[in-house]
């Protein structure tokens, strides 16, 4: 192993004049450290390669990466694991990786998917995750605008995507493939096994030479972030972003360490998404936990609680649609149970539920009852799922919904929600098993501060941050990056929220998601689908709509099975949605029971949503006037949903016109 150096943070000037200036759009660019306003913030400011190196000196023998094979686990340990990063930076260096040029990597999570990324971080250069759904045309642009050299990918599949625009891919010098043989050679693609030989042609001194060179406040990983017209941003990432971030991260969670314990992580979320990447890979290398990995389609098939039964993570990290599909099945496991334990579960959930919400406010011990119900429900339920041995529970993404979260603490899994974006370096705020208020994203992480400007009457109005996460810039583009970033370092979201008088921050939307009716009103969408989806148990997405419209409306979708071979939905409904209409006495199964059908009964419980959801709104504008049940659920393959499961409502809005249109086509002005 090479030791790490002893570098300081020292400040070169910005092209655009003397001193630094906390952004640079810059590929070579460096960037002033936010540590002026937080004196107390002492965290020394590391590389990457620094990160990794102390963890593998530290617990050099412990399972730091475990890969599912045909033949079983396949375990890497901390020196290992370090080492093949190495030799991954070496093969990039006889590539020709040159210094700030990036290497994209486009497949499924794996060991090979991290080592290539922290490989070619050590290498001087950039890793650029892309997505596996993106085009040829968004991964030629990212290419360009990155000047990459090298491409990494897992399959024919997307060989043949980078093989489509290799011609217009100047900087294009080798493509390297990590899963599947390769079925036809060709000028410069090179195997998993061949790249790594590569790495006998470059020194130990060589490499160290690149990594002693690296500073803190450089660049080092690239996050693909959509733009105008189509055209993709770069939100250039520091390795002070990272390992900052990282480290703020691990001080306010309870994670353990060797020898006392360690930590079991389970990679499915695409390490393209970069707050997934933090959790997964990052967060795991300063705790010196093991990850596991397993591919994301296996999450979409629904197969992701057969994966934690066998992985059995001690932390968990998932995002708002897990939870949905984690809550689908214990619901049916409940469903299926005798009727003598449905009262017992039902019971336990109410005990669950009003006990944690008096530990939230005030500490209490747990009642007889609880304890009771711990032993009955609560610990079978961990068990079921496959998180009998985690300790806490953790969501991102936009706010977890109320029905969610409240099932989960009924059944004592309080889940702790963070906030962040990738131009946060994927987490800003976050609660803590010691500072946790209910539907809050929680307090700023250490070091960090939290603002909302423009605000209304209520408080609400657009989030600012400020602290190390706060990324570098736009690569190449000032003027994106000028819109988002002042010149105190503040960086304005376009995500609307509030801070109560305990600075614990809560987010109510997105500027983007906000509709403007034909009055001028504007509407804030996501409260209303929230007390919806309350109401109506049924119900996976409701989506309002009403952009320039005289009113709004909103599209529902039902909540039906999986096809576990496609990931797809099935038109038949799970088993909560059934039993939900047996309460209702209804005979409906099948999605298209209820929308062919007309199900008189399912049709007035949507009414009957809808009617209470309009009771508790603000203004005469924000009341639903009509809807309609969609006649399929949304997907990733569907379209509707990203690469993250994040739901896309401009793809929807452009899918479902034909819908929207008719719920306006009797609507006569004036």
């Amino acid at each position: 192993m090479a030791r790490p150096s002893s570098r300081d943070s020292a400040h070169s000037e910005e092209a655009e004049g003397g001193g630094l200036n906390y952004w640079t759009t810059q590929h070579d660019g460096e960037v002033r450290l936010r540590q002026d306003r937080n004196l107390y913030d002492t965290e020394a400011p590391l590389t990457v390669h620094d990160l990794l190196m102390g963890t593998a000196l530290k617990y050099s023998h412990y399972v730091a990466l475990g890969s599912k094979r045909r033949n079983g686990w396949h375990l890497l340990t901390y020196t290992e694991y370090y080492e093949e990063c190495r030799r991954a930076a070496k093969a990039f260096l006889r590539l020709g990786l040159e210094r700030c040029h990036s290497v994209g990597i486009m497949g499924l999570n794996s060991q090979e998917w991290v080592i290539a990324s922290i490989g070619a971080i050590m290498a001087g250069g950039f890793s650029v995750g892309l997505l596996s759904t993106n085009s040829p045309r968004v991964c030629r642009l990212i290419a360009q605008k990155s000047k990459m050299d090298i491409f990494v990918v897992d399959s024919d599949r997307h060989l043949q995507k980078v093989t489509q625009i290799r011609g217009s891919l100047k900087h294009l010098k080798a493509i390297v493939q990590y899963q599947e043989e390769i079925r036809r050679e060709q000028r410069g693609l090179y195997s998993w096994q061949r790249f790594l030989e590569l790495a006998k042609a470059v020194s130990d001194a060589q490499l160290d030479q690149v990594i002693d060179s690296q500073k803190p406040n450089q660049c080092c990983t690239l996050v693909h972030r959509p733009g105008a017209a189509g055209r993709p941003k770069l939100a250039m990432l520091s390795h002070d972003n990272i390992t900052w971030t990282t480290a703020a991260i691990v001080q306010s969670l309870s994670f353990r360490r060797p020898p006392e314990g360690q930590e079991v992580l389970l990679c499915y979320l695409p390490l393209s998404c970069f707050r997934a990447q933090l959790f997964h890979v990052w967060v795991a290398i300063a705790v010196a936990g093991t990850l596991y990995f397993t591919q994301p389609e296996e999450v979409l098939k629904g197969s992701l609680v057969d994966l934690l039964r066998e992985v059995q993570p001690t932390s968990f990290y998932g995002v708002p649609w897990v939870w949905e599909q984690l809550q689908d099945a214990l619901k049916a496991r409940q469903l299926d149970a005798s009727a003598f334990w449905q009262k017992v579960d039902a019971w336990a959930a109410s005990v669950g539920l009003r006990d944690n919400r008096k530990r939230v406010f005030r500490q209490v011990h747990p009642s007889l009852c609880f304890r009771l119900a711990k032993l009955l429900t609560f610990d079978s339920a961990r068990r079921f799922l496959g998180l009998g041995s985690c300790h806490q529970f953790l969501s991102s993404g936009l706010r977890l919904p109320r029905v969610t979260f409240n099932f989960f603490l009924s059944l004592n899994i309080p889940i702790l929600e963070l906030y962040g974006l990738a131009e946060a370096s994927g987490v800003h705020s976050l609660c803590t098993q010691d500072n946790f208020r209910l539907q809050s994203c929680g307090k700023a992480i250490p070091g960090a501060c939290t603002k909302v400007v423009d605000q209304d009457a209520q408080g609400e109005g657009r989030i600012c941050i400020w602290g190390r996460n706060v990324f570098m810039g736009y690569l190449d583009d000032k003027e994106s990056t000028r819109q988002w970033m002042d010149a105190q370092g503040w960086l304005h979201t376009d995500d609307l929220g509030f801070l109560d008088v305990n600075n614990f921050l809560s987010i109510t939307g997105n500027i983007k998601d906000v509709i403007k009716l034909q009055t001028g009103e504007s509407i804030n969408p996501h409260p209303i689908e929230d007390c919806v989806k309350l109401g109506l148990p049924i119900a996976r997405y409701v989506v309002v709509v009403g952009q320039g419209a005289p009113f709004l409306c909103a599209l529902l979708t039902l909540k039906c099975q999986i096809n576990p071979e496609t990931g797809e939905p099935r038109h038949m409904l799970t088993s909560e949605a059934v039993a939900f209409c047996r309460k209702l006495h209804s005979q409906s199964s099948r999605l298209l029971d209820i929308v062919y059908g007309h199900d008189p009964a399912v049709l007035e419980a949507v009414s009957l949503a809808i009617e209470a959801a309009n009771a508790s709104a603000p203004s005469h504008g924000a009341r639903v006037v009509k809807w309609c049940i969609l006649d399929k659920d949304f997907s990733v393959a569907g379209g509707e949903l990203g690469a993250t499961l994040k739901l896309r409502r401009a793809v929807v809005a452009k899918m479902y016109q034909v819908e929207m249109r008719r719920f306006y086509e009797d609507h006569q002005e004036g």
